[in-house]
């Protein structure tokens, strides 16, 4: 016989432990990798992008350890994706909060990029494990999605539609000055990150000049090389 059907209580109690172990059947594992991966984040500068980092953060988060050997089959790079789409869903938030649609371009680009920094400052050596893992060879395909997507972002955060060239060479640039600006923060040891901003600014002058390059190119008929080949060359840190 099963008592629970006759006690209420104590089948609540199941229902209760089993939502606390992240044991619902109504939780996919593309619902449970945002919160899985936010409690891993303080454990992965002592034992990096593990299974125990893993386990930890299940631990922390409330979710069954096994459910949780499921959530990224890949390893490492497949945590580091997780980690890197959930820091842009966090920008996104955060720009869109501060009212970035009333912004000039410029200022809407340069909030995005300095908001993810900012964002990121107390996981700095989580941020360095991560670039150590996505640095090896294998690893840089899943570099330049991650880019790709964290560009993305940031522009479609910025209010860009375009479908067109423009799409393309938009990420393309902003790609290359997030990652150049990430390595130039992760080596700012200044109190206020004055350095890292300025180096921002004067990125951000380079890619509005090259928009105004590239309009006056096409406006004159002059061809530009055609992006799609240059995607897979991005070696930039993703994270």
């Amino acid at each position: 016989m099963n008592h629970l059907a006759h006690e209420p209580s104590a089948a609540l109690a199941v229902d209760a432990r089993l939502r606390y172990t992240g044991g619902m059947t109504d939780e996919t594992l593309d619902e449970l990798r945002p919160r899985l991966i936010a409690a891993m984040i303080p454990n992965v500068p002592f034992d990096g992008w593990s299974a125990a980092t893993v386990r930890a953060g299940a631990l922390a988060a409330g979710i069954d350890p096994d459910i949780a050997a499921l959530a990224f089959p890949g390893g490492a790079p497949e945590m580091i994706a997780a980690y890197t789409a959930l820091a842009d869903a966090r920008m996104t938030a955060a720009v869109k909060a501060a009212g970035i649609d009333s912004m000039k371009v410029r200022a809407r680009i340069t909030l995005c990029i300095r908001t993810r920094l900012e964002q990121a400052d107390a996981e700095r050596e989580t941020v360095r494990r991560a670039l150590a893992v996505l640095a090896m060879p294998g690893n840089l395909a899943t570099s330049a999605r991650t880019l790709w997507a964290t560009a993305d972002a940031m522009w479609s955060a910025a209010g860009d539609t375009a479908t067109d060239y423009n799409h393309y060479t938009k990420r393309l640039t902003l790609g290359a000055v997030y990652g150049a600006t990430l390595l130039y923060w992760l080596e700012d040891d200044s109190n206020d990150g004055a350095p890292t901003w300025s180096f921002l600014d004067r990125r951000i002058g380079g890619i509005m000049q090259f928009e105004k390059v590239k309009a006056r190119l096409l406006s004159t008929g002059g061809g530009l090389p055609d992006p799609v080949r240059f995607l897979g060359r991005l070696r930039y840190p993703a994270v």
